[in-house]
């Protein structure tokens, strides 16, 4: 598959962007398991174009952790376009454009998701953001703003037309949020419509390799996009690659090689921002952790109570100590 001049090879595993997740640190390990291609934190196109210090921060990309997308995220032409040529000046491969956040805060206001229900507005966005920068942009969205209102078929030749290098589908509605299962469906449709020749990477419900294997196989599409499946758990790049490379499925991580991963990935965050937010941060990936681990409950509970790196060291060495083989 390729996106503008970026060559990212057959059947790519892309880290979707999540907010308060896809941290740079978050990112690099992502990559280390085998992630293709990831993106930031969705930016705020009036933040950044305020300059307001913690939007701008999203902006910073580690050479190590390449090829990275920086996604934004707003509501009128200008300051989307204004935007797109600041994050521009930070050097990611592509711009992504986000039209598929369902949260109230952003969709209701008539971003993200939002702009599904005023898609001349959306479409007005990319071609003027596509002309303004000479990066590749591409766009994220979902199938519709809901289930009578699926329009992604005829709205993805327009994004097509209107400039878009590649074209990212969730299987879902905007009234769905992250419920139900995705339905993939419309974005094979989208894919085998001969008029479509930008990639199409699909995302929703890809978890483990055999969501991934069907994802490439069933529908066509050229790339699958993780978000949720990722927390806690950023290896699921590595099972797939590892499935799709030899039909087997990896052996599951120890519960010390869980505790040491996680306990670097808590120093990185701490180091990124300060160990309070840092720890906050993380507590999201550790809630996700663990989850098979009989008598767990109270282990868990002081783990995400930790304030502390010193507190959460005794956690950890607590839970090597009682579960470290499984």
């Amino acid at each position: 598959m390729k996106i503008g001049n970026l060559e990212l090879g057959d059947r790519p595993l892309l880290l979707a962007p999540m907010e308060d997740v896809t941290n740079p640190p978050f990112r690099l390990l992502c990559k280390q398991y085998g992630a293709d291609l990831t993106y930031t934190e969705f930016i705020s196109a009036d933040a950044l174009i305020r300059d307001v210090n913690r939007t701008v921060k999203k902006l910073t990309i580690l050479a190590e952790e390449r090829p990275v997308a920086i996604q934004i995220y707003g509501k009128e032409v200008d300051s989307m376009t204004q935007a797109a040529i600041i994050a521009e000046q930070a050097n990611p491969e592509f711009i992504d454009l986000n039209f598929g956040c369902p949260v109230r805060k952003v969709a209701t206001k008539g971003a993200g998701a939002g702009l599904l229900q005023n898609t001349p507005l959306m479409l007005d966005i990319i071609e003027s953001v596509s002309k303004a920068v000479k990066l590749p942009v591409s766009v994220k969205t979902r199938l519709g703003w809901d289930a009578e209102n699926k329009i992604i078929v005829e709205l993805a030749e327009q994004i097509q037309d209107r400039g878009a290098a590649a074209l990212t589908i969730h299987g879902r509605t905007r009234c769905q949020m992250y419920k139900g299962e995705a339905d993939w469906t419309l974005i094979g449709e989208v894919k085998n419509n001969q008029r479509m020749t930008i990639p199409i990477i699909g995302n929703g419900d890809i978890c483990d390799p055999i969501a991934a294997e069907n994802a490439f196989n069933k529908y066509g599409v050229d790339a699958v996009m993780i978000g949720r499946a990722s927390i806690g758990k950023p290896w699921v790049f590595e099972e797939i690659k590892h499935y799709f490379k030899t039909g087997e499925l990896l052996s599951p991580k120890t519960v010390r090689q869980q505790v040491e991963m996680i306990d670097d990935q808590v120093r990185k965050a701490c180091e990124w921002i300060d160990e309070k937010r840092g720890i906050l941060h993380m507590r999201r990936h550790m809630a996700n952790m663990f989850k098979c681990l009989y008598n767990f409950k109270q282990t868990r509970i002081d783990m995400l109570r930790a304030n502390t790196m010193e507190e959460l060291e005794e956690v950890f060495q607590r839970i090597i100590e009682t579960w470290g083989d499984e």
